[in-house]
């Protein structure tokens, strides 16, 4: 049995949870979300709480139990509280500001990049500490749009300019030493 798959999901008060043949629909105070899910999975509604249960033990069962688990909690959660990835912005004349709907970055390039946002997907921008969230209910598409930013100018290991997330640890190199010719 799946560590994960055999879980429950809790689903809490104000929560609409609809599971109409492969589809699945979950509304709550942030939005709604659709998913069509594999059709070897089931999921069974009691009260307060959903399972995920698989045919038999064969592998792609196996595989699909948790996977589906996953991704029902993780929209459960999205309309209930919601999703955020923080992006640190670093380097001398780097910066961001959010026009309308699009955010603006100026990390280097010989011209501004503009990233419009996802459907689905806000931005916050702190200015004045180069730090831009990326909000949304749909876990994938919070992820991505904060990956899609980040390629921009990925962290380089020896000076630590470039974008990155806020909880990432960069490995620092050292540079070049100039050594005496013998």
């Amino acid at each position: 049995m799946s560590r994960i798959g055999k879980k429950s999901i809790p689903v809490p008060s104000g929560v609409d949870f609809k599971i109409d043949g492969n589809q699945i629909t979950v509304k709550g105070p942030k939005g709604e979300l659709k998913r069509d899910l594999h059709p070897l999975m089931k999921i069974v509604s009691e009260s307060g709480e959903a399972r995920v249960e698989r045919p038999d033990d064969s592998r792609q069962s196996r595989a699909l139990h948790g996977l589906t688990r996953s991704l029902v909690n993780n929209m459960v959660l999205g309309v209930t509280q919601g999703f955020d990835k923080s992006l640190k912005i670093v380097g001398v004349g780097y910066r961001c500001e959010l026009k309308g709907t699009t955010l603006v970055l100026n990390v280097g390039h010989s011209h501004p990049i503009e990233y419009p946002a996802p459907n689905g997907v806000t931005f916050e921008v702190d200015s004045k500490a180069n730090i831009v969230k990326v909000l949304g209910i749909n876990k994938e598409s919070v992820g991505q749009a904060a990956a899609e930013i980040r390629s921009y100018r990925p962290p380089e290991p020896y000076k630590g300019k470039g974008i990155m997330y806020s909880d990432e640890k960069l490995i620092r190199k050292a540079g070049k030493t100039a050594g005496s010719k013998g």
